[in-house]
């Protein structure tokens, strides 16, 4: 669930999935330097998918924890040698067939609270931030490179585009960096390219590499949403423990 802050932050104005996103942005985000995602960034370390590491991690929170991790392992085995359309689409299932949605609150207790892969295995549930970080971290597990993916901080038009808009997170996937991505969402499990979701208006983007103006080339260099860049730094800390990665 997105704070107060963001969600105002996301109610400025919808961008387009599209290269050039405007400016307004700035308008919306709040101060934070960008060294703290700098900071995050060089701390990650090389990529390393540690699967014993991973079941192990996972027996210290409980049987649903484990009974998740040993799935999550089996379904990432399987397309481990596989091309990265068929990755995205396992993992995309897995994901979404596996943890059903309810709110921070329902789930933690909390208005906002970005929960690991484990975490949300453990509670059989997630949010919409916590689906795209259990995907982003699954695929680079498997070896897919950092610059290929973004968390997309985007506005939803809940029942199509003229429905209820409300603020939503998905991961976005680029084949290419000029290729019009494709959206991994828990509202629709079907893989689609952005440009045939117009539910969706994307508002700022980030990885582990960088923040950006929607989904553009356009790399916010002195601002950023700083009580989110805390919790992205939080949960890639909670995924190197894991066993994502070392």
């Amino acid at each position: 669930m997105l704070d107060v802050s963001v969600a105002a932050a996301i109610a400025v104005r919808s961008e387009p999935w599209v290269a050039g996103a405007a400016v307004a942005l700035r308008r919306a985000l709040l101060h934070v330097r960008w060294a703290t995602l700098l900071l995050v960034t060089l701390s990650l370390g090389v990529q390393a998918w540690d699967p014993a590491r991973i079941v192990h991690a996972a027996a210290r929170r409980g049987d649903q924890a484990q009974q998740g991790a040993q799935a999550l392992r089996q379904a990432m085995v399987s397309v481990q040698s596989q091309d990265e359309l068929s990755q995205l689409t396992a993992v995309n299932e897995f994901f979404n067939r596996r943890l059903q949605y309810r709110d921070d609150v329902d789930i933690w207790g909390q208005i906002d609270y970005w929960a690991s892969p484990l975490e949300s295995l453990q509670k059989g549930m997630a949010d919409c931030e916590d689906y795209a970080i259990a995907k982003y971290f699954t695929l680079t597990a498997l070896g897919m490179p950092h610059r290929k993916l973004r968390m997309v901080y985007v506005r939803a038009a809940i029942g199509g585009r003229d429905g209820l808009v409300q603020p939503h997170m998905v991961l976005a996937y680029y084949p290419n960096p000029e290729a019009d991505p494709y959206v991994l969402d828990n509202l629709i499990t079907e893989l689609r390219r952005a440009g045939r979701r117009p539910d969706l208006s994307p508002v700022f983007s980030f990885n582990a590499e960088g923040l950006w103006e929607g989904v553009g080339p356009v790399l916010v260099g002195g601002a950023g949403p700083a009580e989110r860049l805390s919790r992205w730094r939080d949960a890639l800390a909670k995924a190197r423990q894991d066993g994502f990665f070392q």
